[in-house]
């Protein structure tokens, strides 16, 4: 029985999007496989792992009767990137098989019941429902993303706080040294909701969405969020826990302000960062008036120093930071210019960028 006739590239797209999410070891052989549905003109391939669910669409040739397979995603996936691109692919169903054939190709794998492939429950209670362009949530993951834990005891923190209200979407991340903070306006105005999305959804979703005008549509319910967006649906469970008040992290007050080249300043933290203790990747600031003076060390007593000229007119300080903690920020937010607002020594450091208005980033200070 022919499930379907279709070019490599019709299959490989949405299969290598569903497949992503796929371990390579799992208790259940069933999770391994990517269940192929193909009904009329449409063919679909979902994936799980029983937290997350991907389902992906391709429109094609209608084939007669509804079919449904499961088979091993990671080896059709590497089947079909090893074809010529040209390739017109055939997979049939052959007892307990699938045949993939191209051209003088053939390759006959394993499959599994279809009926006992797991899908996610329906989600429980209300909905909210919103649009946004896929460039702005994607633009909006990256802000933030990076803050986020992992494998933390504090399971709450592994994920991404996601919080609706009236005309607004923040996006909050920490793992309890760092936070980052950031906001967009939505077209529509809707109920206060906190949802804590999962960090590995999260991950995938940056991979998945596109740079790009079209819209993604969010549903989010007590127990599951949903992005679709393109021929892409992803669904997630969520971390049932309550994240830190966020509010209460962000500094405000801070008197102590200092505005530098975020290039200057990416590239002299990398200088610094290469003699740094590799355990604990310390970097104390320096700053007095006019001056920044960075400087690290390791157990091999080797030192680098960096000197800076700032606009800088406020208390003296000394303090250290994770250098790995400020690279994050300046890799992952764009903008010529950074601006860093200091209590003290001991109070966290601000940064906020003057080409990101709705955005903050809070670091807190370590010992060295």
């Amino acid at each position: 029985m022919v499930l379907i006739k279709a070019k490599r590239d019709e299959l490989l797209g949405p299969l290598a999007a569903a497949s992503g999410i796929i371990e390579r070891r799992h208790t259940l052989p069933i999770l391994s496989n990517v269940l192929i549905e193909c009904a009329g003109g449409s063919l679909s391939f979902l994936a799980t792992d029983i937290e997350i669910q991907i389902t992906s669409r391709a429109s094609v040739e209608p084939t007669g009767e509804a079919r449904s397979v499961t088979v091993g995603a990671r080896k059709i996936v590497d089947i079909l990137r090893a074809l010529p691109e040209s390739a017109e692919v055939t997979l049939q169903q052959q007892d307990k098989r699938l045949l993939v054939k191209a051209g003088k190709s053939k390759f006959v794998l394993q499959t599994l019941p279809a009926e006992d492939f797991p899908r996610l429950a329906k989600p429980l209670g209300e909905v909210t429902c919103f649009s946004l362009k896929q460039k702005e949530f994607r633009r909006l993951l990256g802000l933030v993303q990076y803050s986020m834990a992992q494998q933390d005891i504090r399971y709450y923190l592994n994920g991404l706080l996601m919080v609706v209200e009236d005309k607004t979407l923040k996006l909050i991340a920490t793992d309890g040294h760092r936070l980052a903070f950031a906001s967009m306006a939505l077209d529509v105005e809707l109920p206060r909701q906190e949802v804590i999305v999962p960090r590995k959804s999260v991950l995938e979703l940056g991979k998945l969405l596109s740079d790009s005008d079209a819209e993604v549509r969010i549903e989010l319910s007590t127990t599951q969020a949903r992005f679709a967006f393109g021929a892409v649906e992803l669904v997630s469970k969520l971390i049932d826990g309550k994240f830190p008040d966020y509010t209460r992290v962000i500094p405000v007050g801070h008197q102590n302000q200092l505005s530098i080249d975020r290039e200057v300043l990416r590239q002299s933290l990398r200088r610094a960062a290469i003699l740094s203790n590799d355990k604990f990747r310390g970097v104390r600031w320096v700053l007095s008036e006019g001056s920044l003076k960075m400087i690290s060390s390791n157990t091999e007593q080797e030192e680098a120093e960096e000197t800076l000229e700032v606009d800088y007119k406020g208390d003296p300080i000394d303090i250290s930071f994770n250098v790995n903690y400020l690279l994050d920020v300046l890799d992952n937010v764009a903008g010529s210019e950074v601006e860093c607002r200091f209590g003290d020594a001991a109070s966290s450091a601000l940064l906020s960028f003057p080409a990101e208005a709705d955005f903050r980033y809070v670091v807190m200070p370590m010992r060295i």
